[in-house]
Parts: C-alpha cells; sequence; structure tokens
C-alpha cells in the first residue's frame, strides 16, 4: 500500500463538484482501490455522497491510501489532481 497526506486549500474544501471530478479521475484507474481517511473516518473514494459526508474543509489534511496495481502511479497522479484541484 501506498499513502500521502495531502492539506486541502480549496475554501470551500471538498464539495460537489471536486468530489466528482476526483471520482471520475479515480475511476480511470481500474483494480486499484483508493481510501481517503480524515480522523476516525475512512471512505472508498468512488463513493461521491460518502466523500462529500465526511466534512472535509480548508486546512483539513487527509491521508490518500492506494492499495493493487501501479500503487505509486496512481499515488502520484491523484496527488498532481488535488495539487490542481483542491
Amino acid at each position: 500500500m501506498k499513502s500521502f497526506e495531502y492539506t486541502i486549500t480549496d475554501p470551500v474544501g471538498i464539495h460537489a463538484r471536486p468530489a466528482g471530478l476526483l471520482v471520475k479521475e479515480i475511476k480511470n484507474f481500474a483494480g486499484t482501490t483508493v481510501t481517503i481517511v480524515k480522523g476516525e473516518k475512512a471512505v472508498n473514494a468512488l463513493k461521491l455522497m460518502a466523500l462529500m459526508q465526511m466534512g472535509i474543509k480548508k486546512g483539513d489534511t487527509i491521508t490518500v491510501q492506494v492499495e493493487g496495481a501501479n500503487e505509486d502511479s496512481v499515488a502520484a497522479a491523484i496527488e498532481a489532481f488535488l495539487k490542481a484541484n483542491l
């Protein structure tokens, strides 16, 4: 498993639009499971509603866990996506 931390910089946090884009991005990586962790909560990043219900706001630090095929390249792609969008 590969994991990294990211601090949200978007003023509104993870809301509908960026959450939807994140789910769409992760769907490109078949055979890989991506989990978003904030505090005690952990959700599969493909679950849009669960992701939005985490209440991730600006300044929150999340941990992204990538498990499966091509973990290193998938983690790098997701990290680049987060930096560009959140």
